[in-house]
């Protein structure tokens, strides 16, 4: 029996991957949903694609919100389309409906009926052409939802230079702490009951009551040192 697959992903953690879900399921109701949190461009470490790819079989179809979910970088893929395409998978793009398999399906199996006589010549030609336009504008889709990446980060870039040149501060000041409500317990734990600081408990006791890791532990700790110190 063939599956539809509804593949999700987002480049960030801090992005929300539900828009996307909803889309697919809204015309997919059946679609088994896979999702990815994915920071980059390439295919290489993407996970739950590469697994999806590995156990996909002919017939069966996977859905994206958009042909930017599949990839944005435009070469890599446009090869991806292909040798789904090749391998008889259905590929379905919502919001770009034009470059699903079927279209480009329907342009190699179709085109203009021949004629058997002189005027083929000129059909052959017509057709070929219209396969041709079919497979550019899936790369053009494709170069698309690239480009669109690049602007988005040249934006970025010029915003965070023009805020810089105009005095603002970007990030964390270097040398200060970020101070955190759950921050602030923890070192007041540590304070009132770790040894070093006149309490009863040793290290790991007071990382176990304060409910942070090592890490974190000996980085408080060294900061309240600092603070008795001076």
């Amino acid at each position: 029996m063939n599956r539809i697959y509804g593949y999700s992903r987002i480049s960030t953690p801090k992005q929300n991957i539900d828009r996307q879900v909803r889309n697919i399921l809204a015309l997919y109701p059946d679609a088994e949903i896979i999702r990815e949190v994915f920071t980059g461009t390439k295919f290489q470490g993407r996970k739950e694609f590469d697994k999806l790819i590995n156990r996909i079989h002919s017939g069966d179809t996977i859905v994206f919100d958009s042909v930017s979910r599949m990839s944005r970088n435009a070469e890599e893929g446009f090869l991806m389309y292909e040798e789904l395409f090749r391998q008889s998978v259905n590929l379905i793009f919502l919001k770009e409906p034009h470059i699903n398999t079927d279209t480009y399906k329907k342009a190699l199996q179709g085109g203009i009926p021949t004629t058997g006589t002189n005027v083929d010549y000129i059909l052959d030609g017509v057709n070929k052409y219209l396969l041709s336009l079919a497979k550019e504008q899936i790369r053009l889709a494709f170069e698309q939802a690239e480009k669109e990446v690049q602007d988005l980060r040249q934006r970025t870039r010029e915003g965070l230079q023009t805020a810089r040149l105009n005095g603002k501060q970007i990030g964390q000041i270097q040398g200060n702490h970020l101070i955190t409500k759950k921050s602030l317990v923890a070192k007041e734990i540590i304070r009132k009951h770790n040894k070093t600081f006149g309490g009863a408990l040793n290290d790991s006791e007071t990382i176990t009551l304060s409910g942070i890791s090592r890490k974190t532990f000996y980085k408080y700790k060294k900061e309240l040192l600092k603070i008795v110190s001076e």
